[in-house]
């Protein structure tokens, strides 16, 4: 009798999937039986919004006010907070360091100390006592060096704050780095380095390439990776002095997400304002931050490579040549700057194999008009980097090095593209309303939020609260006009064609 009974469960099962099929073709056949591109600036037909009670979290939006909460304490140092719900918090320091300021320094100094972040200090013996520390309160800290900002962050359940400020401090006030430490992360620099090289994807160096041809040894353009030659130099008076030019207390954010205003005051007056740093010093002066402006040049720059670095294998990858094209752009302040994200996303662009399955960004620029054109192309992506006083746009692109010269061509051919002003209102409206997508799913991380609190006080520029998108819609439905001028390039990969050919190519067209 029971075994009979479960005959027509799985009946029914099958029928609901079955229903559920059909009703999917349906629906699909009705919305695009007339084969039109859906547009992404109008909702789905037949399709209705939830009611605002079954929105997560919506009481809780209901009874906040969605303020960034800003505090100077006396020693100068920012406290800037912002609630959010759930059971976790975001908190960090941010500070306004990294790879621009190593002007007088070897370079790759930032990428050290990312690596020896959260080691041995005053009261902690090792990593392993911090991880242990952490865990009670499922917690987890890293740290991140950018060319202009250096970001210590930890998560953890809200309870355990205090522990966690106890280990920021520790990590930005207190580090031992030994000699014993510099060495070992010596090598781990020296490893990330070898297998960067190996590596098919040379984003992170291409990147530092084409900054090094926009701005050449200044600022933004002095090298994030720490170049090989240059782990050998450094040593732990090298880097105390960094650590106090750069580490004090007016170009520091203590920044946090979902945490109260007050207590976090509260715990920043303990571990950052009552604790002084170990390379603290009565009587003793402080070098001056270096306060240089970046300085847009121009140039080329190249890596020529004989032969691959990629272990071949059994399957061997294609030899390919990587190429960049830049221009310079506008600072995050400058009203231009909502106009070049539109255009970043407008772009877009990725690679001939995309991993999750096609379909994501195919109607980007450099998807229809480069990657469907030309199959000896394989990958060409915009990217768009913005600072403090410049920007950079790019558009990298990857072809077997016999086609170096016909890749430069085509990238070309879409910056002028631009310049003759074929942009139609189809595509920039859907840019416009991937990018507000972007900003609005980006805001519900409490990661991506607790770093843009601590840039935005660190440099002193507006932000966006949860509920101030009407003015982020208003200013990215202002990005018709697009201001482009004076190009560099960068150029990677093995048999790279001469400079001269290169140079020619972009003057000729």
């Amino acid at each position: 009798m029971a075994g009979r009974s479960f005959v027509p469960i799985f009946q029914g099962c099958r029928s609901l999937r079955s229903f559920r099929r059909t009703s999917r073709h349906a629906l699909r056949k009705r919305l695009f039986s007339n084969g039109a591109i859906p547009p992404l600036n109008e909702p789905l037909p037949n399709l209705t919004a939830p009611p605002p009670d079954m929105v997560c979290g919506a009481e809780w939006q209901n009874q906040h006010d969605h303020v960034t909460h800003v505090t100077t304490l006396e020693n100068g140092i920012k406290v800037a907070s912002e609630d959010s719900f759930g059971q976790f918090s975001t908190v960090g320091v941010v500070i306004d360091a990294g790879s621009r300021y190593e002007v007088d320094v070897p370079a790759g100094l930032s990428h050290l100390l990312e690596k020896l972040a959260f080691q041995s200090s005053v009261e902690f013996q090792s990593n392993d006592d911090i991880t242990q520390e952490l865990e009670k309160f499922g917690g987890m800290a890293d740290c991140t060096s950018f060319r202009d900002a250096i970001i210590y962050g930890a998560s953890c359940f809200t309870s355990g704050l205090p522990t966690v400020m106890k280990v920021l401090s520790e990590a930005v006030l207190q580090p031992r780095l030994t000699d014993q430490e510099i060495e070992e992360q010596k090598m781990v620099v020296q490893f990330e380095l070898e297998n960067m090289e190996m590596r098919p994807d040379p984003e992170p160096v291409l990147t530092d390439m084409i900054h090094a041809a926009a701005f050449r040894d200044n600022t933004v353009g002095l090298p994030k990776l720490c170049p090989p030659e240059n782990i050998g130099k450094f040593n732990s008076s090298i880097l105390r002095d960094y650590l106090k030019r750069y580490y004090q207390p007016s170009r520091m954010v203590i920044a946090g997400v979902n945490v109260d205003h007050q207590h976090l005051i509260d715990l920043t007056k303990d571990y950052f304002v009552m604790k002084s740093p170990v390379w603290h010093r009565e009587g003793e002066e402080t070098e001056s931050a270096d306060r240089s402006i970046a300085q847009y040049t121009g140039g080329i720059v190249k890596d020529h490579r004989v032969e691959p670095r990629i272990n071949p294998g059994p399957t061997p990858l294609p030899e390919l040549a990587h190429l960049s094209i830049g221009v310079e752009t506008c600072h995050y302040d400058d009203p231009d700057f909502f106009a070049f994200t539109v255009l970043n996303t407008m772009m877009g662009g990725g690679g001939s194999f995309s991993a999750g399955g096609p379909g994501k960004g195919m109607y980007s620029r450099l998807y229809l008009n480069v990657l469907n054109r030309y199959h000896w192309i394989y990958a060409a992506t915009a990217y768009h980097h913005s600072y403090a006083d410049s920007g950079l746009f790019c558009i990298h692109g990857s072809s077997h090095p016999s086609q170096l010269r016909d890749l430069t061509q085509v990238i070309i051919k879409e910056y002028f593209a631009l310049l003759n002003g074929a942009i139609n209102e189809v595509e920039v409206a859907r840019a416009k309303k991937q990018l507000q997508s972007m900003l609005m799913m980006n805001l519900e991380s409490r990661v991506i939020v607790f770093e843009d609190i601590g840039r935005k006080e660190i440099n002193e520029r507006d932000t966006y609260e949860y509920q101030d998108t009407a003015r982020a819609k208003r200013e990215i439905d202002q990005s018709y006009e697009l201001l482009i001028a004076n190009s560099e390039q960068d150029t990677l990969g093995n048999a790279v064609k001469d400079v001269r050919e290169l140079n020619g190519t972009l003057v000729n067209k």
